[in-house]
């Protein structure tokens, strides 16, 4: 008999007895930790006997950190170096095609903040770079040679910053005097053009949201992996998703909203053939962190959970994605 894998303290995932709650993971089943980050959401799942869990993080950093938990998991830990959009792809490598759960924690991760040399935080100085993976264009890179158009585009669209035309003028002023390149120097620039009030956030941070967004290409990305989980669960299977911001929310939200109605038909086109929903969907309003998580965690105040199940119906057609900037066109100049 497989024994459960022993809680680690070392890290407290956000919301993560509302995704166990939610996930209802069973003896025996097969599960995707999407975003693996420290391990969390793994190392619960595997605390449920004869669980096996596929992990994914394109953080080179995370993987190697979660070694420990696949030594100690007796085989029932795998972990992959990857995008998630590509968990469907990745599970059928390994010999899987279908799953009884995907549970996905989107954005930044504390570990990836509290690194000044990833660039992701301006609360310690760092290079500006901002990269999930190793590589790739980086934050420095768009700063330098995106136009002033597409840096205001990015910048309103990725940050909802109204001040965005004005950041991407002073932006594309100063790096003709020197490079940006380092996380103090844009926060300290932005600053200059965004006043914030006493307790507001800081006036960098809907920009360097923005940055962070589109350099790691990250709504694109979860759109993609909603729909390769779509994929890949089984009927019954359930699919829990953590979001940290509007954009993100709204993702899952209006994607969920989709696969659970009737759709297909119309007066216009009754030849159409219906197509049943995918999804119920289990929880009508996102779930929030209770408040004791949240004086333990403040990161878990702006955490909202989604969670759905997956219907015996087929896998709807893939979402197109929006038409909003992206880095071959910015970069290319198109």
């Amino acid at each position: 008999m497989t024994q459960p894998v022993p809680s680690h303290p070392r890290h407290i995932a956000v919301l993560g007895r509302e995704v166990l709650a939610w996930l209802e993971p069973r003896a025996g089943g097969i599960y995707v930790d999407a975003t693996f980050g420290a391990g969390g959401y793994s190392r619960a799942i595997l605390d449920i006997e004869n669980t096996r869990v596929i992990g994914i993080d394109r953080d080179r950093t995370a993987i190697s950190g979660g070694f420990e938990l696949v030594d100690r998991s007796n085989g029932r830990l795998t972990l992959v170096e990857d995008r998630f959009s590509n968990l469907a792809n990745i599970c059928h490598a390994q010999g899987v095609t279908a799953v009884d759960g995907v549970v996905m924690d989107i954005g930044v991760s504390s570990m990836q903040l509290d690194e000044a040399a990833r660039g992701f935080s301006f609360r310690a100085d760092g290079p500006l770079d901002m990269r999930m993976g190793p590589s790739g264009l980086t934050a420095a890179d768009v700063i330098a040679k995106a136009s002033e158009a597409d840096l205001a585009n990015i910048i309103y669209i990725f940050g909802e910053e109204r001040h965005s035309r004005a950041v991407a003028r002073a932006i594309v002023a100063a790096r003709k005097e020197a490079p940006i390149a380092t996380t103090r120097a844009l926060a300290d620039l932005v600053a200059r053009i965004v006043r914030g009030k006493p307790g507001d956030i800081h006036p960098a941070t809907r920009t360097f949201q923005a940055l962070r967004i589109f350099v790691n290409q990250e709504l694109d990305e979860l759109l993609l992996a909603l729909s390769a989980a779509e994929q890949l669960l089984q009927p019954g299977g359930r699919l829990v998703v953590v979001s940290f911001h509007s954009l993100e929310d709204r993702i899952v939200k209006n994607f969920l909203n989709e696969r659970a109605k009737v759709s297909g038909a119309s007066r216009h086109q009754p030849e159409t053939a219906q197509r049943p929903p995918s999804f119920t969907i289990l929880t009508k309003r996102p779930v929030t962190a209770q408040d004791d998580e949240v004086t333990t965690n403040p990161r878990a105040r702006s955490a909202k959970l989604r969670a759905a199940e997956r219907s015996n119906a087929p896998a709807h057609p893939s979402t197109d994605l929006p038409g909003w900037p992206t880095l071959d066109t910015v970069m290319r100049g198109g």
